[in-house]
């Protein structure tokens, strides 16, 4: 099933998530969802609250890129209940952009480096570190659970200029390939 994919201006998108657990119903098929649901909108990452659930996964899925990058050519992950331990490394800054804010692209600084603990669907625990773009993706996609979005990095004059934009978006006044759920 393909997500409608929740836009900036929605409160679940600035929620802090809660962590599920083993019981949580149809995670599988969530999970399977999600990938679809950010494949179909061309995507390499999407969070639950992109879809309106304010929970605590989220997928990668950076396979597309293993043709120049042999080592991602199989790195597609679910993350469940993540949480990240250390941060670490030199920060790089690096242009991002986001399904819940379509259109815009801005520099974001981000450290290189990164431990996460996180579950996979077979509620098996890793605790793994990451590098590179891979570290970025995650970095991104974990802010959607503590109920940041990459605008949030930009300086007050860029926000403002940026203002006009993101009030269009919230409207839905933007073109995408893919279905939104615009702000009621």
């Amino acid at each position: 099933m393909i997500y409608p994919i929740t836009v900036y201006g929605d409160p679940v998108l600035r929620k802090i998530t809660t962590d599920i657990d083993p019981n949580y119903e149809g995670l599988a098929k969530l999970v399977e969802d999600m990938f679809e649901t950010m494949h179909n909108a061309e995507g390499v990452g999407l969070a639950a609250p992109q879809i309106g659930l304010p929970i605590r996964v989220f997928v990668v899925d950076l396979s597309a890129l293993g043709e120049d990058e042999p080592l991602l050519k199989d790195f597609r992950k679910a993350f469940i209940n993540p949480e990240i331990i250390e941060k670490e490394g030199e920060k790089v800054l690096m242009e991002e952009g986001c399904l819940s804010i379509p259109g815009l692209r801005e520099d974001v600084l981000r450290f290189d480096t990164i431990r996460l603990k996180y579950t996979d669907t077979n509620w098996e625990e890793h605790d793994e570190i990451f590098s590179g773009f891979p570290a970025r993706v995650i970095q991104h996609e974990y802010d959607h659970l503590e109920g940041v979005m990459f605008v949030d990095y930009c300086s007050p004059l860029k926000k403002r200029i940026l203002k006009g934009k993101l009030t269009d978006i919230t409207k839905g006044q933007v073109s995408t390939n893919y279905r939104i759920k615009v702000p009621r």
